[in-house]
């Protein structure tokens, strides 16, 4: 196995997790809208999740792990997108915000997971860009 294959698996590992977060998202109240899906058929591509393995995690999300991210940056990254996907079709249900909070803590935020899920969420409600997103939060 050289190095590259290494690194890209490692790299579709953080991907796979990550889509999986945020199908959890999608799923806590029980449907996906068309809204969340069409936001989860951008996602995949953007994170090279295929076919095959969109449906396996759709259908047991429950069964993959968190794979946190080293760095705040690509911890912000993850919350910007989670974040996003709870606004997807334009409600914050609690269920959402209970999981966006357990997410929070497992990508290693050290500090007030409520008050991390408080401001990320009043940020995408506001409009923010990802730039602006990562600028507020450090």
């Amino acid at each position: 196995m050289s190095i590259s294959d290494i690194y890209s698996s490692g790299f579709k590992n953080k991907n796979r997790a990550h889509f999986t977060a945020i199908v959890s998202i999608a799923k806590s109240d029980g449907t996906i809208t068309q809204e969340e899906q069409k936001f989860l058929d951008r996602m995949a591509i953007n994170l090279e999740i295929e076919g095959n393995e969109y449906q396996n995690i759709l259908e047991n999300s429950s069964t993959f792990e968190i794979n946190p991210p080293v760095n705040q940056v690509e911890r912000l990254e993850r919350l910007f997108d989670l974040t996003r996907m709870i606004y997807a079709d334009h409600i914050a249900d609690d269920n959402e915000t209970k999981i966006l909070n357990r997410l929070v803590v497992g990508l290693g935020f050290n500090f007030d997971s409520e008050a991390v899920v408080e401001k990320a969420l009043s940020l995408v409600a506001a409009g923010k860009d990802e730039e602006e997103f990562i600028a507020a939060f450090k």
